[in-house]
């Protein structure tokens, strides 16, 4: 029997395609779970009108999806990123912060239509594309700019105004000589081995 199939069938045809298929098929299968008509003279006249509606849909879909690639390929998103020594980022650019960047342009894209191959992991300009619809995609314009990261500085050391260990005053370093002895002049030493002036007889 002939049968018209109301949309894809893996290994026998696309939609409102005429194809030749068993009666036990065609009326067991394919017609009861509206995979496809009976090829009657009304109901091709029906489904060609149906596949002309669908071309239409198609193509303003289409359409529409060109208009937005090409919004999006004026934009030009600028990423700041930190750097260290050789220009070398810390972590990399993903397709989810091309999406915020996006946005914050005043345009909205699903982050799992930006293909990236991988995260962007070095500065410059970059062309990536966004799949937008099975027949178009977009290149948006990413340029990744450093930003140096600043050495922390460190604090001075701060010390004890009561520690006063380490210093002497000069009055003090004046009192002693090395030995300890008793500086001249101050009279007799405390060993008691002075002896009294003689008298006179």
């Amino acid at each position: 029997m002939k049968v018209i199939l109301r949309e894809e069938v893996e290994n026998l045809g696309d939609m409102g395609d005429l194809v030749e298929v068993a009666n036990g098929y065609g009326r067991n299968y394919l017609i009861p779970q509206g995979l496809a008509v009976q090829a009657s003279i009304r109901n091709v006249k029906a489904m060609e009108h149906e596949k002309r509606l669908q071309a239409q849909r198609l193509h303003k879909l289409k359409g529409a999806a060109e208009e937005f690639a090409a919004r999006l390929e004026k934009l030009s998103l600028r990423l700041k990123k930190k750097v260290g020594e050789g220009d070398r980022l810390y972590g990399s650019v993903t397709s989810q912060e091309i999406a915020e960047a996006v946005q914050a342009a005043g345009e909205k894209v699903d982050r799992r239509k930006i293909q990236l191959e991988a995260p962007i992991k070095a500065l410059g300009v970059f062309k990536v594309p966004v799949k937008v619809h099975p027949d178009v995609t977009a290149e948006l314009s990413v340029t990744v700019e450093g930003e140096k990261v600043q050495a922390e500085e460190t604090d001075p050391v701060e010390t004890d105004p009561a520690d006063t260990s380490s210093e002497k005053t000069p009055a003090a370093e004046a009192r002693t000589n090395p030995a300890g002895e008793a500086e001249a002049g101050e009279g007799p030493s405390e060993t008691g081995d002075a002896k009294p002036a003689e008298e006179n007889e």
